[in-house]
């Protein structure tokens, strides 16, 4: 069975017992998360989310330049107020370079990426403390937003604080 028939059974099951669509499109928790699309993290389940507690934004690596447009839609829109920024152990993103990757989408797609930052990482804390700053520093998310960073780490589930 392809993937999408299955998600589409998972989904009839999901639905027939669906009882949260009263949920207020502003998150309750006032909080915007920013983590790594990694397989191996369920944020709502390693913060303890329900639907409706807070948005979940979601890229490789868990970047803040990439989800700055999110970001700025969820805290002057939707009324967020703190940002919490994880990345995680063992993640992808510390395993190539942005030459590495333009060469290879070069050889196997035979497009020019040149220009494309795909914000890979070498150093795992830095990293958080790199995508903090950034949006501290942004003239798009206000001084008054609270920004956290942690690292997650995928073997134990735990959350670690960086500063």
């Amino acid at each position: 069975m392809a993937e999408i028939q299955k998600f589409l059974k998972a989904n009839d099951a999901y639905a027939s017992t669906f009882h949260k669509g009263h949920l207020a499109m502003p998150p309750a928790r006032h909080v915007a998360v920013l983590v790594c699309m990694d397989a191996r993290i369920d944020p709502a389940r390693a913060l303890g989310l329900e639907e409706g507690d807070a948005h979940v934004i979601r890229n490789a690596g868990g970047r803040a330049a990439d989800a700055l447009r999110s970001l700025v839609i969820s805290e002057q829109l939707l009324g967020t107020t703190e940002i919490v920024v994880i990345h995680h152990t063992d993640c992808g993103m510390l395993t190539f370079s942005n030459e590495d990757l333009h060469k290879k989408v070069k050889q196997e797609l035979h497009a020019d990426v040149d220009n494309i930052d795909f914000l890979p990482f070498k150093d795992l804390e830095q990293s958080v403390r790199d995508d903090v700053t950034f949006l501290k520093e942004s003239p798009l998310i206000p001084q008054s937003i609270a920004i956290s960073g942690f690292i997650y780490d995928v073997k134990s589930g735990k959350l670690q604080p960086v500063s």
